[in-house]
């Protein structure tokens, strides 16, 4: 069982009961999840299998899309519908106009602070855990990467908005921000997550149709093969003789692959008969190609 499965994750569960789902119903011991959906988000979550654990790396170098409604005039401490009112404000002075310039700033890389009420670590403690204890620390922001913002709708106090965005970006930050910036607070009411990566949420699983696919044994069709995430990179295909070298971790020299430059100097590695062999990456130094991943 190698590979990646696109699960629709419904609002109210967390990422990962949907790898203990996976774990249930397949007996897969590695399943793991790439990107973290909050409990109350709902969306496309890939859940990889077995050797699709070890490409999750890559997978967390896609942009995702997510729509997100936002609520102006009411702002929380999470920063979503979930947390406690802090501040409240009329909303109904702000206009369309208004609110495009606000939004069309938070484009590109900028600076963003994580919320308190997050997963991330802060001297050994989940912040979420410090938060509820009422314990409040200083973070630092970090750049983030926002590709695109979209408008959808503005019905005053909700906006529904479309974010495709790099890694690490709070979309709830990112709601809050906004509040800020108009004057009026505002928190995250919604989100979905579209896509991610080469995932779309239009062909994504709800629990249900993953249980009844391994209930009639029909889940080997729901499966995308691990080297998806890496459809963007270069590929190669190499020898009879090759293929003992690169299984046993030796470097290779191929003449047909690409110059390295390109995707941080990484490809793909197929035998002759279209098997999914190995990641390589290259060494300017010696011209040669080296596995960095190879798959059994």
């Amino acid at each position: 069982m190698d590979g990646i499965l696109n699960i629709n994750k419904p609002s109210g569960k967390t990422s990962f009961s949907m790898v203990a789902l996976v774990r249930r119903l397949s007996g897969e011991r590695r399943v793991g999840h790439a990107g973290t959906l909050d409990p109350e988000a709902c969306g496309v979550l890939p859940v990889c299998l077995g050797q699709g654990t070890r490409v999750i790396e890559f997978l967390l170098g896609w942009s995702k899309v997510y729509r997100a409604e936002i609520e102006l005039g009411v702002a929380t401490d999470t920063y979503d519908a979930t947390g406690k009112i802090i501040r409240q404000a009329d909303p109904s002075r702000i206009s369309r106009r208004q609110f495009e310039t606000a939004l069309g700033s938070f484009c590109g890389l900028i600076q963003q602070m994580p919320p308190m009420y997050s997963a991330l670590k802060y001297r050994g403690q989940r912040l979420y855990e410090l938060a509820r204890a009422g314990i409040a620390v200083s973070r630092e922001s970090r750049q983030v990467a926002i590709y695109q913002l979209k408008l959808i709708d503005f019905k005053l106090p909700l906006v529904t908005i479309e974010v495709e965005c790099g890694r690490g970006t709070y979309i709830r930050s990112l709601a809050h921000n906004l509040g800020e910036l108009l004057g009026c607070g505002a928190h995250l009411k919604s989100l979905v997550r579209s896509r991610y990566g080469p995932f779309d949420i239009k062909d994504a699983v709800s629990p249900l149709q993953l249980e009844n696919a391994f209930s009639y044994n029909s889940w080997q069709d729901l499966v995308y093969p691990m080297d998806t995430v890496l459809s963007h990179w270069a590929a190669v295909v190499v020898s009879e003789e090759q293929e003992p070298v690169l299984r046993n971790g030796g470097p290779l020299v191929l003449g047909d692959a690409p110059d390295g430059t390109g995707f941080e100097g990484r490809c793909r590695a197929y035998s002759r008969d279209g098997c999914f062999l190995a990641v390589l990456s290259f060494n300017p130094e010696s011209g040669q190609w080296r596995p960095e991943k190879v798959f059994v």
